[in-house]
C-alpha cells in the first residue's frame, strides 16, 4: 500500500513540474524575448532533465516493489520502450508526412490497457530513450517528455468507458482509441508550441508580450497555431488513427494476453 501511495506522488509531481516548466514564463516574465528559437531554455535543461529522469526512476522502483506481477510489467514497458524507439529511428531516417510518429500507437495502447501510471512511464521513457538513439537531445526534450507522457497516462481513462459501455473487442473501442489518438496528435502539438512560443518575437497578433490579457494570449495563440502549427499535426493525427484504426485490435489482443498471463502466474504463486 506504501509503495503504491509513493508512486502515485511521484507521478503527480512529474505532472506538476511539467506544468510548471510550460507555464512559468507566462507569470514571471523576467525573461528576453528573441525571434530566434535558437538557445532558447538550454539553461534550464539539466535541471529540468535531472528531475523528471530521477521522478521515473523512483516511479519504476516503486512499482516494480509492489508485487511479482508489477515487476513483470515494469519487465513489458521496457520491451515496448525499446520498440517504440526503434520505429522513431525508422521515422527519424524515413520522415513521414507531417508532424507523423508511429511512436503515439504504442504509448495510448498502453496507458488504455495498464493505467495511468503505467501510460505516464511509457510515454516519457521512450522520448528519452529514442532522443538518445536518434540524436534528439536538447532543451525541448523534457517537454516532449513530459507531454507524452501526459498522452500515455489519460489514455488510461478510456478504459472504465469502454468497458461500461461494452465495446472491449469491438469496433467501439478502435473507433474510441482512434479518436482519442486523433485529438492528442493535435493537442501534443499545441502544447509542445508553448515550449517555445512566450519566449519569441513575431507579428503582435501572433505572439505573446508581457501583460497582455488572459482573453488575449488565447487569441493571439489560437492564430500562432492556425498558422504555424495545423497543417503539421494534422500529419501527426491522420497517422495516429490510421495506427490504431489498422493495428490496435491484433495489438490489444496480444497485450491482453501479456496481462492475463502476468496476473495468473502472481494468482498462482499466492496460493
Amino acid at each position: 500500500m506504501l509503495e503504491r501511495l509513493m508512486s502515485n506522488l511521484v507521478i503527480l509531481s512529474s505532472t506538476l513540474l511539467g506544468c510548471f516548466s510550460f507555464l512559468y514564463p507566462f507569470f514571471s516574465p523576467q525573461f528576453e524575448q528573441t525571434p530566434s528559437p535558437a538557445g532558447i531554455r538550454v539553461s534550464e535543461m539539466p535541471l529540468t532533465m535531472t528531475l523528471i529522469l530521477g521522478l521515473c526512476v523512483v516511479a519504476l522502483l516503486f512499482e516494480s516493489q509492489q508485487s511479482a506481477a508489477n515487476a513483470r510489467f515494469v519487465a513489458l514497458m521496457g520491451v515496448l520502450v525499446a520498440l517504440n524507439s526503434v520505429l522513431r529511428y525508422i521515422e527519424v531516417a524515413i520522415p513521414g508526412p507531417g508532424g507523423f510518429s508511429p511512436i503515439f500507437f504504442l504509448i495510448i495502447l498502453s496507458g488504455y490497457l495498464f493505467g495511468s501510471k503505467f501510460g505516464f512511464l511509457m510515454g516519457a521513457m521512450t522520448l528519452f530513450v529514442s532522443a538518445i538513439l536518434t540524436g534528439g537531445v536538447g532543451p525541448w526534450l523534457p517537454s516532449q517528455m513530459f507531454t507524452a507522457g501526459w498522452v500515455g497516462m489519460s489514455a488510461a481513462a478510456l478504459s472504465p468507458l469502454i468497458s461500461r459501455l461494452g465495446w472491449q473487442g469491438k469496433i467501439g473501442e478502435t473507433v474510441a482509441l482512434a479518436v482519442f489518438g486523433a485529438f492528442w496528435g493535435l493537442l501534443y502539438g499545441a502544447i509542445m508550441n508553448l515550449w517555445s512560443w512566450p519566449f519569441l518575437i513575431g507579428p503582435s497578433d501572433q505572439y505573446w508580450q508581457p501583460g497582455i490579457s488572459f482573453a488575449e494570449t488565447l487569441a493571439r495563440y489560437g492564430v500562432f497555431y492556425l498558422v504555424t502549427s495545423l497543417t503539421w499535426d494534422l500529419g501527426r493525427s491522420l497517422g495516429n488513427v490510421l495506427l490504431i484504426a489498422t493495428l490496435a485490435p491484433v495489438t490489444l489482443r496480444v497485450l491482453r494476453r501479456f496481462r492475463e498471463r502476468f496476473t495468473f502466474v502472481y494468482l498462482a504463486a499466492e496460493v
